[in-house]
Parts: C-alpha cells; sequence; structure tokens
C-alpha cells in the first residue's frame, strides 16, 4: 500500500469509531475485510489511528472537523506532513483537499490551550486538583505521546545482560533501565520481539517497568502463599513467580481471562495455580492478596488512548465503587498478620487513596503501611500502590 492509500484506511477506521465500537475490533474488522494490507501496511494504519485518538481534540481542532478524514487532515498538520504527500488521490488515496477548505483550516498558533492537552476538560480538572496544574498538565502532554516498550526479564532463567545479547541475535536492540532491575527498554523492531528465541524461551515477557516496579515493591518473601485476585492475563502473576520460593496462586472474577496463564506459565519455567474465584475459600488464607484492580486505565492511556475521551463521570463513580467491592472481598483471603496490596494504573486519586480511606473506615482491622505511586513518563506508566496490613 502507497502512504496515501494507508492515510485513506485510517480515515475508514477512524468513521467506523463513529458508533462506539472498540478500536481493537474495528482494526481486526477492518485487516480481515482487507487481506492485501500486508503486516507492515497494518501496523503503519495502526500507528495512524492510534496517533489521532492520543491527539483527538487537537487533530480536530487542526482538520476542521471530527470525521475520518478531517482528523487525518488534522494529525498531518500536527506532523507538519504538507497535505499533498497523502492527499493526491492517486494509488487510492484521498481526494486532494480543495483550496478553499485548506484556506479555512485554523492557524494552528491559535489552537486554545484546551485542546492542545488532548484531554476531556473534566479530566484535566480531576487531576489538577489531585496532582496540581504542573504536573496535570505534563501528564496530559505525556499522553499525548506513544508509550515506550518495555520487556521484563524472568530472572528465574536470566539476567538483564543475557536477555540483551539474546535479544540482540534476533536484531532486537534493547537498553537496561537503571531504576527497575528486571526492565529492558526496546529502541527498535518492537512489533518483532514476540518472534525472538528470548521471547518464545521465556527469557523475557512485555511488561510495563512501572507494572514491574509495583511488583518489586510488594513485600514477598522465600515461602509466601500469594493470592493474584485480578489477574487477568497473568502478568504480575509470572512476575511474582519469577521471586524464588514464592507459591502464587492466579484467580479472577472471569476465568476467561486467564485462560494463557498455563501457557505463560509453562514457557516462563514458572509454577502458577490457577483458581476460579468460587473455590478460592478452600485455598485461603493468603501472606499476601494482590488486587490489581480494574480502574480507568488513566496512567496507561498512551496504550489505551480510545477510553480517555469515552470514561465519564458516572463511569468513574461506578468503577469506585467496583474498586471498594473488589478490595472488601480480597482482604477475606488475607492471614492474619498478612497483607493486602491495593494496585490500579490510575493517577485519579479518588480510584487510589479515595478507595484505601473508604476500606479503612469500614474494616478496622487493617493499616496502611506503605504507599508508592509512579506518573507516566518515559520510564514507564502510571501506577498506584498501597500496602495494607492485617492485625
Amino acid at each position: 500500500m502507497t502512504p496515501g492509500a494507508r492515510v485513506a484506511a485510517a480515515i475508514e477506521i477512524l468513521d467506523a469509531l463513529a458508533d462506539d465500537a472498540p478500536v481493537e475490533a474495528v482494526l481486526t474488522r477492518w485487516a480481515r475485510g482487507n487481506r492485501f494490507a500486508g503486516s507492515k501496511d497494518r501496523a503503519a494504519i495502526r500507528d495512524h489511528v492510534f496517533d489521532v485518538l492520543r491527539q483527538y481534540r487537537s487533530s480536530a481542532f487542526a482538520g476542521g472537523g471530527t470525521d475520518g478524514r478531517s482528523l487525518m487532515i488534522g494529525q498531518m498538520r500536527l506532523k507538519d506532513t504538507p497535505l499533498d504527500q497523502t492527499f493526491h488521490g492517486q494509488g487510492h488515496a484521498p481526494d486532494p483537499v480543495e483550496a478553499t477548505v485548506a484556506a479555512a483550516l485554523p492557524d494552528l498558533q491559535t489552537m486554545p490551550p484546551e485542546a492542545a492537552l488532548d484531554m476531556p476538560d473534566w479530566l484535566v480538572e480531576q487531576m489538577t486538583q489531585d496532582l496540581g496544574q504542573q504536573v496535570a498538565h505534563d501528564i496530559c502532554r505525556i499522553q499525548r505521546q506513544r508509550a515506550p516498550v518495555f520487556l521484563r526479564v524472568n530472572s528465574a532463567k536470566a539476567s538483564v545482560p543475557q536477555a540483551i545479547a539474546a535479544l540482540q541475535q534476533d536484531g532486537i536492540l534493547g537498553q537496561a533501565l537503571e531504576a527497575v532491575p528486571t526492565a529492558v527498554q526496546l529502541d527498535q523492531n518492537v512489533r518483532g520481539v514476540r518472534n525472538t528465541a528470548a521471547f518464545t524461551s521465556g527469557l523475557v515477557e512485555l511488561q510495563d517497568a512501572s507494572s514491574q516496579a509495583m511488583v518489586l515493591n510488594l513485600p514477598l518473601r522465600a515461602g509466601q502463599r500469594v493470592l493474584d485476585f485480578c489477574a487477568g492475563g497473568g502478568g504480575k502473576s509470572l512476575a511474582m513467580a519469577a521471586i524464588p520460593n514464592v507459591k502464587v496462586v492466579a484467580s479472577d472474577v472471569s476465568a476467561a481471562r486467564m485462560t494463557d496463564i498455563p501457557a505463560r506459565a509453562a514457557r516462563a519455567g514458572a509454577t502458577i495455580d490457577v483458581v476460579v474465584q468460587q473455590d478460592l475459600a478452600a485455598r485461603a488464607p493468603f501472606d499476601v492478596v494482590l488486587v490489581d484492580a480494574p480502574c480507568s486505565g488513566s496512567g496507561t492511556w498512551r496504550r489505551s488512548p480510545q477510553a480517555k475521551t469515552r470514561l465519564t463521570p458516572e463511569a468513574l463513580t461506578e468503577l469506585t465503587e467496583l474498586q471498594s467491592e473488589v478490595l472488601i472481598q480480597a482482604a477475606q483471603h488475607v492471614a492474619a498478620g498478612g497483607q493486602l496490596a491495593y494496585a490500579t494504573c490510575s493517577v485519579l486519586e479518588v480510584e487510589n487513596s479515595g478507595v484505601i480511606e473508604v476500606f479503612l473506615k469500614k474494616n478496622k482491622d487493617f493499616k496502611a503501611v506503605s504507599r508508592a505511586s509512579w506518573l507516566p513518563s518515559g520510564s514507564g506508566d502510571g501506577f498506584f500502590l498501597t500496602i495494607l496490613q492485617r492485625d
């Protein structure tokens, strides 16, 4: 496909998102209906779509509208790419931008500050209240960019230098991240990492560096029984299982989400016991229970930018109610003297300290003993962690 044809495909996909369909589903549907598109074409189209979603408000301003064509015109202008390079009507490219339309496009220097932040106004206000204006605005600007890609080195199989060397043999370049001893940040060829020997042999797993740091901050010791209460696909279960002599049980309200855990554990050489939640009572109590709670994902919106435009105040309230319920359910499985770890990938205090405050008021046998947080940056996503100790 030509560059222009890729832009045309992105326009088609962006228009299909108007019905509130998840972006991944629309991308998959487009790919199945356009099998002539190769892997590089699909990757480039995906990049166009996600760049627009990360910069939706500024793209809409720059392009003079919210339809797919206007958004891609805006995106090209934000990237300082001449419109006639891709909007020329040849080789399945979009039709040229008419001179009258181009002349009516706004001067980028006049973009309102709120549009330049590419975040809904109410969320900017919420983050400003929680973190202060400078930090809140910095987070908004960071969320406009693509997220860095990190791998977690499986310390049960390799050291970080060994993993980096193994990746390099397959043309994947990476570097150690000083702040997180298990993390490798990739420099290039990111999409090929799943095909490397380092990945298929279990030396590395894809996992954000802040997520890794959160696990490393858990109070885990040899011989402990640990429950990952909201395990999902098992990324944090795998990270915990890499710690010697820690016995990990993975569970989730949806058994379907855990389908891949056995295969991932086998590849990593890890032992993870997958248990449906209705059977947890028979396995309890646990020394440490991790609750990586369902949340807004506001610390990860570089990766899932559609979520920031679709979150509403009402949905956020519903999430906090769910988080409180999940935390209470998980607390039942904590041993006397054990720890309950509450984590989110959110930067919003209502989902973090707010949930902890509500829980502690109702559960006097727990007390908070530590708190850590990571803001979105070049070194990882936003995360929050509080450790609660049971009497």
